[in-house]
């Protein structure tokens, strides 16, 4: 059985147990695309030059200058000219606008967290993404510059409860986070407890009232293949805005399969991060032609130097 058979299957089968139509996340009502109305498309920024052309970006990821990895794949397949407004970015400087700037190190200082916030400014980051305890730091250096502030719910193991995870995400938003990636209960995903996995991802959905990005921590590296479906289902069902590969504190990273599944299962309407062992500019490139449209990595600033050399 080939992959979408395998997908088209599992989604047949797991849709009566969700019984109900895809939440939405952070934004409001869906649009014609499945995003929330008035949201920004996952992983997206505004983008100041069609700001400046059209007024307010709608984040749809369809102009050049939003959509690097579209960009790449339509170069790849042979065009020679791809049209944009004036003031389009490099493609390595959009590829620095999708990239997570990662610190989740257990021994991480609050000077290593100011660096980590000022090379997110300098390199044009998505986000930094820090431990919880390191939220309001990050915050308050970051205040009014288009990067965002990620952390970590019921990390890294996912094995704590709903309600935990819950509070988890409304203190990390009373402390200025604007992301959260959650891991799911892999235990409870292991076992065919959908019920349970959906009320662990509904809880930090439903704390983030619309206010922050969720994304879903699956693990990968644990999951069979049809797990990592099924989880993808849920997820999407759920409302979260984003599926993401792994912790980084697992057995394994993100891989171009991975990545590839998790896309085809979500469609276009979620964001696909890929995360865990991404540590040069060719393994992220990859990652990005599978289909992921957010990078989690701690390898940033090299990744976008080789980018700008490529």
């Amino acid at each position: 059985m080939d992959l979408d058979e395998l997908i088209a299957r599992i989604t047949r089968e797991m849709l009566p147990n969700l019984s109900e139509a895809p939440r939405l996340g952070a934004g409001g009502s869906p649009g014609a695309d499945g995003r929330a109305g008035g949201a920004k498309a996952p992983g997206l920024a505004a983008n100041e030059a069609c700001r400046g052309a059209v007024g307010d970006c709608a984040g749809c990821g369809m102009c050049a200058g939003l959509n690097a990895a579209a960009v790449g794949q339509v170069v790849s397949a042979g065009a020679e000219r791809i049209s944009a407004h004036p003031g389009t970015p490099e493609i390595h400087r959009d590829l620095a606008g999708m990239i997570d700037h990662t610190l989740l190190k257990a021994d991480a200082t609050e000077a290593q967290v100011r660096k980590l916030s000022d090379e997110a400014l300098k390199f044009g980051f998505a986000s930094v993404c820090v431990n919880p305890t390191n939220v309001a730091l990050a915050a308050s250096i970051l205040r009014g510059s288009p990067v965002r502030v990620c952390t970590v719910i019921g990390f890294p193991l996912g094995a704590t409860t709903p309600t935990a995870k819950a509070v988890e995400t409304r203190d990390a938003l009373a402390n200025g986070a604007q992301e959260v990636d959650m891991v799911i209960n892999v235990g409870a995903l292991k076992s065919g407890n959908y019920d349970a996995v959906k009320r662990d991802v509904h809880a930090v959905v439903d704390a983030a009232a619309g206010q922050a990005v969720v994304k879903v921590i699956l693990e990968t590296a644990l999951l069979s293949d049809e797990e990592k479906i099924k989880a993808c289902l849920i997820a999407k069902y759920a409302g979260a805005d984003f599926v993401k590969t792994s912790t980084g504190f697992g057995p394994g990273g993100a891989t171009v399969a991975d990545v590839t599944l998790m896309r085809r299962t979500v469609g276009s309407s979620m964001g696909v991060k890929a995360s865990g062992g991404i540590r040069d500019f060719d393994t992220a490139q990859k990652m990005v032609a599978a289909g992921a449209t957010r990078i989690g990595a701690s390898a940033s600033v090299a990744i976008v130097k080789a980018a700008a050399h490529s």
